[in-house]
């Protein structure tokens, strides 16, 4: 064979490829049943933000973020009008100097919003191109910690009857899952330990058992809900009051006597950093498509590492899945994709209580895009 027509992968995936195109897009993906929760109400769909990104030698990276039904043409407009101009023609490897570009783009009017969502995006998208460049699978080329990840069924069950909650739990326990949310914050603090009481007696002792609030409560209910949840060994009390209460966490944590999982509605690593810095958590919980992508995920997890505290995550799981295996104070993998796996040709396998990531490059998503151009608005 003659050598100069010899393929090297090594050195077409180090050869520097400029950004030459980035197709943003937003589709309503109506759920399957209308879900519930203390503070979003009835959820009957959600948008899907898709970022399509190509580079100069046509190899294509795709991100995605998500909402619960608003601001989704927001975030779609954001990556259109103010992060496209800044990209194009950018090295599409220089990943740290990337985020930066769109950080200050945004930063006047941004920090948080739409704009943490169209960021998140495209940095998964980034990061995805890098990884197939290379023909490596995400959570390799991130660190590569145990491609076995924990994994617990997020349900958003508040408006469920009692029997309907008690039949999704053993619906999921027979789908492999060894570890259970469930939501709480209705109007008696009473009903929300009656479910809670009705789950333990299901699940058995030592069974992980996490309940959810939404930022329901002030930080004072929240000491008292948590005291009165204590006695049912719950491994987590996840978002009992807004974010943006640091003191107010602490205080519950401190207080309550249960552990705390905060951080799906912080959007930016010195949130994160202030939340710990404060003693206000104890499962830091980025959502990868809402805290700026991977870039600041990774970051999160790295800086909980330093606070001697176990990540979890929120969402999107498809991917976190890779961002969990790659680093060693993993906790648990929120598996919850509002019916995306309807749409992806490989969804989420768990087997025993553990979700494993797969070894397909990039994060090895693949959309079914001809049955998503349907819903396209």
């Amino acid at each position: 064979m003659n050598p100069t027509h010899t393929r090297n992968p090594v050195k077409e995936a180090q050869r520097v490829t400029t950004i030459t195109s980035i197709e943003c897009n937003r589709y309503p993906i109506v759920l399957p049943v209308t879900l519930s929760d203390s503070t979003h109400g009835d959820m009957t769909h959600f948008e899907l933000i898709t970022v399509r990104l190509r580079d100069s030698d046509g190899a294509e990276g795709v991100g995605y973020s998500y909402t619960v039904g608003a601001n989704g043409h927001a975030a779609r407009a954001t990556v259109n009008a103010d992060l496209t101009p800044c990209l194009l023609g950018q090295p599409a490897d220089r990943i740290e100097a990337l985020f930066k570009r769109m950080w200050w783009a945004v930063h006047y009017g941004g920090r948080g919003g739409a704009a943490s969502l169209a960021i998140s995006a495209v940095d998964i998208a980034l990061w995805d191109l890098r990884a197939k460049r290379l023909n490596e699978p995400l959570w390799k080329l991130l660190g590569g910690a145990d491609p076995l990840v924990p994994c617990y069924a997020g349900g958003i069950d508040l408006q469920f009857t009692l029997e309907r909650l008690l039949a999704q739990t053993e619906a999921n326990l027979a789908r492999g899952f060894r570890a259970i949310k469930m939501k709480v914050g209705r109007p008696r603090l009473s009903e929300d330990v009656a479910r809670v009481v009705a789950m333990r007696r299901l699940l058995g002792a030592d069974f992980p058992l996490m309940v959810d609030a939404n930022m329901r409560w002030s930080a004072d209910e929240a000491i008292r809900a948590a005291r009165a949840f204590r006695e049912e060994d719950v491994y987590w009390l996840e978002e009992p009051t807004i974010p943006d209460d640091v003191e107010g966490n602490a205080r519950i944590l401190r207080e309550g006597g249960l552990p705390l999982a905060t951080g799906e509605n912080l959007h930016t690593l010195y949130e994160f950093s202030h939340m710990m810095r404060a003693g206000a958590v104890s499962f830091p919980e980025p959502d990868v498509t809402n805290c700026g992508g991977i870039t600041v995920f990774m970051k999160i997890a790295h800086l909980a590492e330093g606070f001697n505290l176990p990540v979890t995550s929120h969402g999107a799981h498809d991917i976190t899945v890779h961002l969990l295996a790659a680093v060693p104070n993993r906790s648990y993998l929120e598996a919850h994709g509002f019916g995306l796996e309807r749409y992806i040709a490989h969804p989420l396998v768990i087997e025993e209580g553990f979700a494993r990531a797969p070894d397909r490059p990039g994060h090895g998503i693949e959309f079914d895009w001809a049955a998503l151009e349907k819903l396209r608005t």
